[in-house]
């Protein structure tokens, strides 16, 4: 499974993309107005290209077919490299469906029940997000849904990839990796805790202890 960096934070993203294991990244306009309101859109996407390459999801703000496809031509003017973001809606659906004939790549947001996810794969999403964390929030099990997705993909062999989005802590990406996800894109502080455990820090305590005996040893 994939791991994709889910956010617009500049410095955040270039020590994500530091660490070796980032292989893309998702953002959208929330993140972007967090980072800082008046942000230059256009070139903040562009830096983030930049730092990691390969996977960069731009949104659109359209809920008409046609508004959104006139984004989309706009956003690949800009950057040709887009994986173009489209909210799970059915005017979303017909601007996947127009893409997908182009070749244009797709990541279907916002998805929260397998058979949303089924319309998206048919509408020709290269991407289906399905949003863990929001299902949570609504005492809905987000593991059992990742899970029959994945299973749905498997028995039909569809070839769109699900990304895991929405993740809130380490336990999500597990369940979003045993289920079968092929992405999960994770905010910046959930990845710092993916990589510490208390065992690592006290195991590498004790040795740069013994390091430091052996050394005073040798200089006596």
């Amino acid at each position: 499974m994939e791991i994709y960096v889910d956010t617009a934070n500049i410095e955040h993203i270039r020590h994500a993309a530091e660490l070796g294991f980032i292989t893309g990244v998702t953002t959208n306009p929330s993140l972007l107005a967090k980072e800082d309101p008046n942000v230059d859109i256009k070139q903040r996407i562009l830096d983030i290209h930049k730092l990691v390459g390969g996977h960069l999801s731009v949104e659109v703000i359209s809920t008409k077919k046609d508004g959104m496809l006139k984004e989309v031509d706009e956003i690949l003017s800009w950057f040709p490299e887009a994986t173009i973001k489209i909210p799970m809606i059915p005017e979303g659906l017909s601007a996947v469906r127009e893409l997908s004939r182009q070749n244009i790549p797709t990541n279907v947001t916002l998805v929260f029940s397998p058979t949303q996810a089924i319309a998206a794969h048919n509408a020709g999403a290269t991407y289906v997000s399905v949003f863990m964390g929001r299902l949570d929030d609504i005492s809905q099990s987000s593991g059992e849904v990742i899970y029959d997705i994945c299973e749905i993909w498997d028995v039909q062999e569809y070839d769109s990839q699900i990304i895991a989005a929405s993740i809130r802590h380490p336990m999500h990406v597990i369940d979003a990796a045993k289920a079968g996800a092929d992405i999960a894109t994770v905010p910046y502080n959930v990845i710092m805790q993916m990589l510490k455990h208390p065992l690592t820090d006290k195991g590498l305590d004790a040795f740069l202890a013994d390091y430091d005996k052996m050394q005073s040893k040798r200089n006596k």
